[in-house]
């Protein structure tokens, strides 16, 4: 049957537009789970997206919906489509002469991700790597290829080209960076037959280029700000300035997620302390508090969810936590018996903390503290994360393993830092560091999880120990984690990485402590106390009379 199709096509995977019970943890995990061992893992949940009834994916990444806002400026609606792979059938015809994928992390191998698949060894591909690679091999992009062009774009496209997939998959154009200002000349001259460029970098746009969206997106996403500027120097988004989106222009965009079956709102930002910030990243409490407040008196929405924040603005002022913890924690989707909240709720935010090395934070991050120094970083997350967790606030905290010059010191601090925060209630997720491009370290070799030390391991499998203690749901899943750790070890991981790896893996299956506490660093016995406590006050540091700024590169 001959299938006349649309126009343009926009598509994303699945496990990118999945937002199974509402979780950024489960979407999360698809980049990390191994695609062979995932229906043994119970992941099997990551293609369950809904479909309106003709065709049309009901919600996708938020990227790919600002993309169709953007070409329906220029393009009728009758002649644009959004689908997942499984509908590209419907869609995709002869009279098609653009398809655009977004490309979250499509090949699993960004800082928070890549580490995981490769505990079952390096062949063995991501969930998300496979749908991805489903989607953009699909047969009938195939069939129609000499009549249309295929543009990939959005946060994880710089993968692609870092694999040497592009011609491999017939990619015409990858899109890396921001693309507000070229999405629709691009699709113009595509869909025109015209020649386009392989590649196109986008930077920071006006906010005026920014549209508001049209359709419903995953997780009922709503762009509050854009960029950061704290200069951190393995990450792209910290060294472009912040920008906050007009609050008339967030409201609408809620009620369009609402409108169309959306009753959770996921705010998404690099830093929600910075919306609306003052000078020098000050925090805009009144603003941060309307913002809340308006999006949570939207008529239909039950939720409201965070994405990411710094951990200093909590410790410069503690009020700000309890401001926003009225809608931030009591209208959460995340329960847990830890909470105080009357309802068990608790917020949950992604917060990076990367270190506790000073001298690697001091080398690579050291905005991230400000206005403290950067000899002040475990005494502001200690205090920051007291400060937190009183208010329901159980942060998922990222470190990074094997930062560029990384030592055995640093990693020991990193320990220490670790040991300090043992009864805190968050989830840490360790990384291993990844020369992303347009950073400051792009040209850095890569950490690799069969190069990791005893130290590296051991803060690696330390991480996991807590986020099983905290997060347990009972006494018979721990024991199943348990059991398996030997079985694991002595059937793969022992062949793939060696027995440096032994004891800290044992650590998480809670062996006997005094079998361990003489072969790893931390003494988990109870005998040894911990290297940092949380201060009571953590004091700014005035210089010349003002805040001493860090050295930011913009």
């Amino acid at each position: 049957m001959t299938v006349a199709g649309r126009k343009i096509v926009l598509a994303a995977s699945d496990s990118e537009s999945s937002e199974y019970l509402r979780s950024t943890w489960r979407q999360m995990l698809l980049a990390t789970l191994p695609a062979r061992y995932a229906k043994y893992m119970g992941a099997d949940w990551s293609s369950t997206n809904d479909v309106a009834s003709d065709g049309q994916a009901k919600y996708v990444p938020n990227g790919l919906r600002v993309v169709e806002a953007l070409l329906l400026k220029d393009f009728p609606a009758e002649e644009i489509a959004v689908c997942y792979a499984d509908q590209l059938d419907r869609f995709v015809g002869d009279e098609t002469r653009v398809v655009g994928i977004h490309a979250h992390n499509p090949l699993g191998i960004t800082f928070a991700t890549d580490v995981y698949a490769g505990l079952y060894g390096r062949q063995c591909e991501p969930i998300n790597a496979a749908e991805f690679r489903r989607l953009i091999t699909h047969p009938v992009l195939r069939r129609h290829k000499h009549h249309l062009k295929l543009i990939v774009g959005g946060p994880g496209s710089w993968q692609i080209e870092h694999k040497n997939l592009q011609d491999e998959w017939q990619i015409d154009c990858i899109v890396d960076g921001e693309a507000e200002d070229l999405v629709r000349p691009l699709f113009q001259a595509a869909a025109a037959g015209a020649d386009i460029p392989r590649k196109l970098e986008g930077h920071s746009p006006e906010l005026e280029s920014i549209p508001p969206i049209r359709h419903r997106s995953t997780f009922g996403v709503v762009e509050i700000t854009r960029g950061c500027g704290r200069g951190c120097q393995f990450c792209s988004v910290a060294l472009r300035s912040g920008k906050s989106i007009p609050l008339e222009q967030i409201v609408e965009n809620v009620r369009t997620q609402v409108a169309e079956g959306a009753d959770s709102i996921m705010l998404t930002t690099e830093d929600l302390f910075l919306y609306e910030q003052g000078p020098r990243f000050q925090t805009n409490v009144p603003a941060l508090k309307r913002l809340f407040e308006s999006v949570a008196a939207v008529n239909g929405v039950e939720y409201v969810g965070l994405t990411h924040g710094t951990i200093a603005p909590a410790v410069v002022n503690p009020a700000v936590i309890e401001e926003l913890s009225p809608v931030a924690v009591g209208m959460s989707v995340n329960r847990h018996e830890a909470s105080t909240h009357p309802d068990k709720r608790y917020a949950m935010m992604f917060v990076g903390l990367e270190t506790g090395s000073v001298r690697l934070f001091k080398q690579f991050m050291k905005g991230k503290s400000y206005p403290f120094r950067p000899e002040q970083w475990p005494d502001v997350v200690l205090k920051g994360m007291e400060t937190m967790n009183r208010h329901n606030w159980f942060p998922m905290c990222t470190f990074i393993l094997g930062l560029p010059g990384e030592r055995p010191e640093d990693t020991r601090e990193s320990l220490d830092l670790l040991f300090a925060l043992k009864d805190a209630k968050w989830c840490v997720i360790p990384t291993l560091f990844v020369p992303l491009e347009d950073t400051r370290l792009e040209k850095k070799k890569s950490a690799r999880v069969v190069e990791l030390t005893d130290l590296q391991w051991e803060f690696f499998f330390t991480c996991w120990r807590y986020n099983l203690d905290f997060f347990r749901k009972s006494a018979r899943v721990q024991w199943k984690y348990n059991l398996g750790i030997p079985f694991y070890y002595y059937l793969l991981g022992r062949r793939l990485f060696g027995d440096v790896m032994k004891y800290p893996l044992l650590r998480l299956g809670h062996f006997p402590e005094r079998w361990l506490r003489r072969r790893l660093y931390l003494d988990f016995s109870g005998r040894a106390a911990p290297r940092y406590r949380v201060p009571h006050h953590v004091h700014i540091p005035e210089h010349g009379g003002r805040p001493e700024l860090p050295i930011l590169e913009v």
